[in-house]
């Protein structure tokens, strides 16, 4: 369904990790069939280990970015199994309030918005703007159940706008890089590799596969162009690389973005548009 790509394609934005209470030390590390290379991260020497896990989590709050509005315009372009195509998305964000989407791309060679989304922490609204021309009302579960990862509200609109989310679990090991620094978290939902710039922590790379091996899910993040955006950095730029049953790569490039200024794409139902 076009409506899951798009929200996988907008969503699946940025994965770090949470507070964690333990760490261990492992011999190797996540090496599964996937889309990337595998990563071996090798025994860790003994050291001081809360001391580790206060200072990582130390620099990822610090990088953790608040607002009260974001706006962004967003080109997007993913190539799965099926078919590949790009589009245009605008996106309206108000903190624990409401995310608002315009998705634009050519339809008979005209470019239209053919998609509306409307998200609160409650709900899911999609008005099809061409074919069947439709609304579509559902519960916040909808996202969890077309995507098949827990998404909530919170956790959609940190992932927009690139704080760390997704894993409560243990840190069970770690690499100390000349520029990096590579950190294995083992969560509920996924496995998680998180790669950061050991200098101002940003994500440089996230690789997640699934706890459940018989899911043999696995999604890999590229995270570049930071830029500048009020006193935080901001990924500009991500590529993704999802895989199941097929392979999805998907890339998101911020071509506009900005923090707390008005609302500035709105959401509207045209009136006779039948309900589903």
């Amino acid at each position: 369904m076009k409506q899951a790509i798009f929200i996988i394609s907008v969503l699946l934005v940025s994965f770090s990790c949470k507070t964690v209470k333990k760490v261990q030390n492992i011999q190797t590390a996540m090496v599964r069939k996937d889309t990337a290379q595998a990563v071996i991260i090798k025994e860790a020497p003994k050291v001081d280990s809360a001391a580790i896990v206060e200072g990582i989590m130390s620099k990822v709050a610090k990088s953790k970015i608040d607002f009260k509005t974001f706006n962004a315009k967003i080109k997007v372009d993913y190539d799965g199994a099926e078919r590949s195509d790009n589009y245009t998305a605008y996106l309206s964000m108000r903190k624990d309030s409401v995310i608002l989407i315009k998705v634009a791309g050519k339809f008979l060679g005209i470019s239209k918005v053919g998609l509306q989304v409307k998200i609160t922490k409650d709900s899911v609204v999609l008005v099809k703007m061409v074919d069947d021309k439709s609304v579509m009302y559902r519960a916040i579960s909808y996202l969890q159940e077309e995507t098949q990862i827990p998404f909530d509200f919170y956790t959609m609109q940190d992932m927009i706008i690139g704080n760390p989310i997704f894993i409560t679990g243990n840190l069970i090991s770690y690499k100390n890089l000349a520029t990096q620094l590579l950190v294995l978290v083992n969560g509920d939902v996924f496995k998680h590799l998180v790669t950061l710039d050991i200098n101002d922590s940003r994500i440089l790379h996230s690789k997640l596969d699934d706890v459940n091996i018989q899911r043999n899910r696995t999604c890999d993040i590229t995270f570049g162009n930071y830029q500048q955006m009020g006193p935080y950095l901001f990924a500009a730029n991500r590529k993704i690389s999802v895989a199941e049953k097929s392979k999805l790569d998907i890339t998101l490039d911020f071509k506009e973005f900005s923090l707390n200024e008005p609302l500035k794409y709105t959401f509207e139902i045209p009136k006779n548009y039948k309900r589903k």
